[in-house]
């Protein structure tokens, strides 16, 4: 019996490590591998726990900074300096990116990459968060940005690591939007 327990056992135990993985362990886990160390951010509930293993992993850098854009210029600068950046910010605060996107991140051939957890849809009660939401695949669209919203844990690693890849390799900016289907979203307290 204990021989048949012992077989079973580590199959079993990886089936449940696989299926223990988070979205925002696997953010972490692809970011590494793809030497983007300096992460700047503006807080946000949703990325949360992304942003308190980051500050716990030793391997990044990582801080909050005032607003997004401030995040845009602090990372174009370690670019030119040759350190692999992202950025973490939700809806709301993409809004005010069109400016910097247009004028330096575009045309410099940066290789930003943008997380955005995704406010304003499946339940949002902020009215101002649902019409921003629909004003930022627009924006990406009209300054020909790679973007992706990822909805399934299954496709996330896949996502964001060959979009790492690819915004390097053209240097050019992709937003990944974090669709509520993946992070659970904020969660509204009555």
């Amino acid at each position: 019996m204990a021989m048949a327990e012992e077989q079973v056992s580590p199959h079993t135990s990886h089936e449940k490590s696989s299926a223990e993985r988070t979205w925002h362990g696997i953010i972490l886990q692809t970011l590494k591998r793809n030497d983007v160390r300096l992460v700047p951010y503006v807080p946000d509930r949703v990325l949360t726990p992304l942003i308190k293993n980051l500050h716990a992993d030793p391997f990044f850098t990582t801080f909050a900074t005032a607003r997004e854009e401030e995040a845009v210029g602090i990372l174009s600068g370690a670019w030119m300096a040759g350190l692999r950046g992202a950025m973490l910010m939700q809806t709301s605060g993409f809004a005010t990116l069109a400016n910097v996107l247009a004028s330096l991140a575009v045309p410099y051939q940066i290789p930003l990459i943008m997380f955005v957890s995704e406010r304003g849809t499946l339940g949002e009660f902020n009215y101002g968060q649902a019409l921003v939401c629909r004003t930022m695949r627009p924006v990406l669209d009209s300054l020909a940005l790679e973007h992706h919203t990822i909805t399934r844990l299954d496709e996330l690693e896949f996502i964001v690591d060959r979009s790492i890849k690819q915004a390097v390799a053209t240097q050019a900016p992709v937003a990944l939007v974090l669709s509520p289907l993946l992070t659970g979203g904020k969660v509204f307290d009555k």
